[in-house]
């Protein structure tokens, strides 16, 4: 399989992550003389009547949750400023038949024999809560709706029990209300957003003009999913991503210590913050030329950058970054909401690396071999690398780069416009991460971090010198 590069450069980087990851699990495949793989199945667990296991990532978010139960670090807030005759029945309306199409929204989950299953409920009506601010002045009634968005985002849920979807209607005046969408982690992630997006849309415009659902009905659901990956990833083709994964990370520090404005507490919380900053287009432009030069992404080369960043503050040569990838390999499971999202962690290793160029050739080689052995789930790899446990920090990975990739979803509603209502972020599943997105005005990135461990003008000043590296 050959692209040419100038169509390469127009997919985006979702595509462009996918595209790779295929090419080279394809020729793995081609050495191996490996065929097409197989569809997923529906369960047969449908049959019978069995409850379903949890994926390996749902585990790892249930574990946690044993631990913190309803850690909000695990929120997924979406909040909406929309102006214009909403329709608030039809909206609720358009949740019902979202919630209905999607099992991951009517997951409750259960310990059966000491381990913890799925249980999916039968599909139910959805209701969405409406709290009417217009009668407060113009900016009493500005500064109650941002509390209320900020106090939904940082409201626990009830994992076990559920429901993992959270809705809130707020009227703010004739014709603009702000809505509040949240979900639980464990039944969704950056790219189910985006599908969220797109069928709210798709849905409001055909209910509002009394047609019926335009969406075709989903071959397999989450639950099929999580069943065939704890059946797939066993025996020998769990043995061989394990391979190489140990050999990849093989000799790599797990620990990662930036200096911090204090020490780092005994156990970790999950409270954070994050300043924003933007690239502009013009070095965005050049970076990706340097990309183009020796065959690299765009990510390849922030995350080598962010990687010698890293490098100089902590002082190690030899380091752990993580990112993320989509893990939607597979067309039947492209529309499901659900946590498919994995960790991947990338080895930066700066050793005996004169040039920045070295350094892109070592995270091109590391980046495409991850791709390739991305279907292993990040918590298999805690498990099977055996840090020290350490309450103190997160295992493995303390730092993240991403660029983001997940399909934005295309949310046209009739007769109104939306914008996003500016809500501070209030925590941080690791000690500091970049997310990274393209604009039209350059590469807006948010750097999220712990507040146990740094203050906001440490990090304004951390990434003002990430764009001086990236200038230089």
């Amino acid at each position: 399989m050959s692209v040419p590069l100038e169509d390469f450069e127009r997919l985006s980087p979702a595509k462009q992550k996918l595209l790779l990851a295929r090419m080279e699990k394809l020729r793995h495949q081609q050495q191996g003389g490996e065929g097409r793989e197989e569809a997923i199945p529906r369960s047969p667990r449908r049959e019978t009547g069995a409850p379903f296991p949890l994926s390996f990532s749902q585990l790892r978010l249930w574990l946690v949750d044993r631990m913190d139960p309803g850690d909000p670090a695990y929120n997924i807030p979406l909040a909406l400023r929309l102006r214009g005759p909403l329709d608030a029945s039809v909206l609720a309306r358009v949740f019902t038949e979202i919630v209905r199409r999607h099992e991951s929204l009517r997951t409750v989950f259960e310990t059966v024999d000491g381990q913890p299953v799925q249980r999916i409920d039968p599909p139910a009506p959805v209701s969405l809560p409406l709290v009417d601010l217009s009668g407060l002045g113009a900016e009493a009634r500005e500064a109650e709706a941002l509390r209320l968005a900020a106090a939904e985002a940082r409201e626990r849920f009830d994992v076990p029990r559920g429901p993992h979807l959270r809705l809130r209607l707020l009227r703010l005046a004739a014709g603009e209300h702000a809505a509040l969408v949240t979900m639980h982690h464990i039944v969704s992630d950056g790219w189910s957003m985006g599908l969220l997006f797109g069928e709210i849309g798709a849905l409001y415009g055909a209910f509002l003009a009394s047609r019926p659902s335009p969406l075709p009905e989903l071959p397999i659901q989450y639950p099929d999913f999580a069943d065939w990956q704890r059946q797939r990833l066993s025996g020998e083709a769990l043995q061989e991503h394990l391979r190489f994964w140990r050999e990849a990370l093989a000799g790599v520090p797990l620990v990662l210590d930036l200096p911090a404005d204090r020490p780092r507490p005994a156990v970790r919380s999950s409270r954070g913050a994050s300043i924003r900053a933007l690239l502009p287009p013009d070095l965005s432009a050049s970076l990706a030329a340097v990309g183009r030069s020796g065959g690299e992404t765009l990510f390849m080369v922030l995350l080598a950058a962010f990687g010698v960043l890293v490098s100089r503050h902590a002082g190690a040569e030899d380091l752990c970054a993580g990112s993320v990838v989509a893990n939607r390999n597979r067309l039947e499971i492209e529309g499901l909401i659900g946590f498919f999202v994995n960790t991947l962690a990338l080895r930066i290793d700066l050793r005996e690396a004169a040039r920045f160029r070295d350094v892109l050739d070592r995270v091109r080689r590391t980046t495409l071999g991850a791709y390739a052995h991305q279907d292993l789930p990040f918590e298999r790899l805690v498990e099977e690398l055996q840090p020290a446990r350490d309450l103190s920090r997160p295992p493995v990975l303390q730092v993240l780069f991403v660029l983001q990739n997940a399909p934005a979803g295309d949310l046209e509603l009739p007769g109104l416009t939306r914008e996003p209502l500016a809500v501070p972020e209030e925590t941080s599943q690791v000690d500091l991460m970049v997310d990274a997105i393209e604009v039209p005005g350059g590469i807006a990135a948010t750097w999220r971090f712990s507040t146990d461990l740094f203050d906001a003008p440490t990090v304004e000043r951390t990434a003002v010198r990430f764009r001086v590296l990236l200038e230089a």
